[in-house]
Formats: C-alpha cells, structure tokens, sequence
C-alpha cells in the first residue's frame, strides 16, 4: 500500500493549534479526508478523522454528545456517562474513524503527510495561490460514470409467459374395463330402477 496524493489545507490563523487538513489517497484508489495536523510539544503531528462520542438520553433515546448536560430533544438534564478514559486517564470524547493498526503505517502517513505540509507552507507565500485541498472538492470522481440503463426502446422484451402444460386423459387402470355408457332415459338404465324412474315417459 502507498500514499500517491496527499492535499492540504491550511488554517487561516497561524496561532491556532490546528495547522491544516488534509486529505490522503491510497493507490490512487482510496481516499481518506480531514485529517488534521496540530501544533503539539514536540513538534507538529497528524490526527486522525474523527467522530464524538455520545451517549443516549435515558427519556427520549436520543444521541448527545458526552459532555452534553441536557439533552438536545427533550430538555431533561443529563447525568454524565461513565466515559471512557485514554491511556493518560484523561476523558476520552473522540474515536477514530480510520486509524492506522500498527506504528510503521502511522510513521509512514505521518512522514509524508508532514513532507506535503511543509511544502503547502512553501507554496502558500507565492501569488495566486490556492489550496489544494476543499471540503467541496470533488475531482476524485470527474471519471465515475455510472452505469447507463437501456432506454425503452432499448429494453428487451420480457419473456413470454411458458405454455400450459397439456394434459393427457388418463387411462383406466387395472384389468376391468369401464361399463359402457347407456343413452338417457333408455329402458334398461340405472335411471329407470331409481327415483323418479318413467316420469317422462
């Protein structure tokens, strides 16, 4: 795996702790936004993205965020969550989005990340410029065509629906032979001898 692009954006406030974001693509396939470079003790580094935590209000379900003292939908006063704590014992109110799993991926993101950032610095003092990262950028996708659908005309038509199937009279089993039919009425049928029998005659 190897980073082909990374873009940045830098803030507008030198002073703040947050430089810039970025965005970073993955063999020219995959593409992983706002991660953030910020000013620490030692030195700049790279944030991952990532989401605050929240915790459900106990009356109305509703999601707020960890440190929320009454909840967004309904008003009801919150007690804070037990939250869970980092390695430091401090709160902890972010999870990472996509996060690297092992130390020389992260070496290798930050390496070239912070390369990027210190050449967007460069290019930032020129004129005329323009940063090359956007929160509405969107020209990763200029190739995507979606998949074009067949017009009416162009549509095959549906399946004829499958024959009934035809049915074969079946014939009698076993070794007797059905009793032939005698006309209605005629003397000698089973009409005769039964209810009704020479009402019409």
């Amino acid at each position: 795996m190897e980073i082909t692009e990374v873009r940045i954006k830098l803030m507008d406030d030198p002073g703040d702790r947050l430089k810039a974001f970025c965005s970073i693509t993955f063999d020219n396939c995959f593409v992983v936004r706002d991660l953030k470079i910020i000013e620490g003790a030692n030195g700049p580094f790279v944030a991952m993205p990532s989401r605050k935590l929240t915790a459900h209000c106990p009356k109305c379900r509703t999601k707020n965020h960890l440190r929320a003292q009454y909840c967004n939908q309904c008003g009801k006063r919150l007690d804070p969550p037990p939250a869970p704590k980092d390695a430091d014992g401090r709160l902890k109110l972010y999870a990472d989005i996509a996060h690297p799993i092992n130390s020389a991926c992260r070496e290798m993101i930050q390496k070239k990340v912070l390369a990027a950032f210190e050449e967007e610095k460069a290019r930032s003092k020129l004129p005329g410029y323009v940063p090359s990262y956007s929160d509405f950028d969107e020209a990763e996708y200029e190739d995507y065509i979606p998949p074009s659908r067949p017009s009416a005309a162009e549509a095959p038509a549906p399946p004829a629906p499958p024959a009934p199937p035809t049915q074969v009279p079946e014939k009698p089993h076993g070794p007797h032979t059905p009793p032939a039919k005698q006309p209605h009425g005629q003397p000698g049928s089973s009409q005769q001898d039964g209810f009704g029998a020479g009402v019409f005659q």
